[in-house]
């Protein structure tokens, strides 16, 4: 029976949050929000992209605190094999929320993405590096800069093999995940 409750609270919200994602693609909503409070996990087997920065920032939870997070950038990115994956706590215990994409022949793409990530982890390659450029003078994504004074990086080219990231929020002008499926399992079954 508590699954059932669970299930009626939890389509209605992932029906909302569609069409916020929608609407936030498309420049309806503001790119800013206040986080949740959980971080959720991507996997890639490999995230290539073009135009890529990097700075550190900070996001707000609900109870106003500030939670430092590296800021990534990138113009264009493809991602082979993708897991995301966030754990969540219901009526039932622990429940997983677990989304799969570009297992086949075409990869999930994104165009103008920022992550406020905790944790990247992989085997890296950056083409043109710049690093201890000023974060408000970084021009490779627009709208990428950080604060005037920061420490910031770029570079022309990233390509990140057996890529793993714990984040807090993704934005994105546009999120194409072929081969979509959403599976929602109790207890753990995380992506790493």
């Amino acid at each position: 029976m508590r699954w059932k409750r669970f299930a009626l609270v939890f389509v209605p919200a992932l029906a909302v949050a569609s069409v916020l994602v929608g609407a936030t693609a498309e420049g309806a909503i503001g790119a800013s929000f206040v986080v949740s409070g959980d971080t959720f996990k991507v996997s890639a087997d490999t995230l290539q992209g073009q135009g890529f920065v990097q700075y550190g920032s900070t996001v707000e939870n609900k109870k106003g605190q500030k939670i430092p997070v590296a800021v990534s950038g990138i113009r264009k990115a493809t991602l082979t094999n993708m897991c995301q994956t966030v754990l969540v706590k219901s009526p039932v215990g622990a429940v997983t929320i677990r989304i799969t994409a570009g297992t086949g022949k075409d990869p999930v793409t994104a165009e103008n993405m920022i992550v406020d990530a905790t944790q990247i982890e992989g085997n890296a390659v950056f083409t043109k590096l710049e690093a201890g450029r000023d974060a408000s003078a970084l021009d490779q994504l627009p709208d990428g800069q950080g604060a005037s004074g920061m420490f910031g990086q770029q570079a022309a080219g990233i390509t990140i093999k057996d890529f793993r990231q714990v984040s807090w929020a993704v934005n994105a002008a546009t999120f194409k995940l072929p081969g979509l499926k959403l599976a929602v399992e109790p207890g753990r079954h995380e992506c790493f």
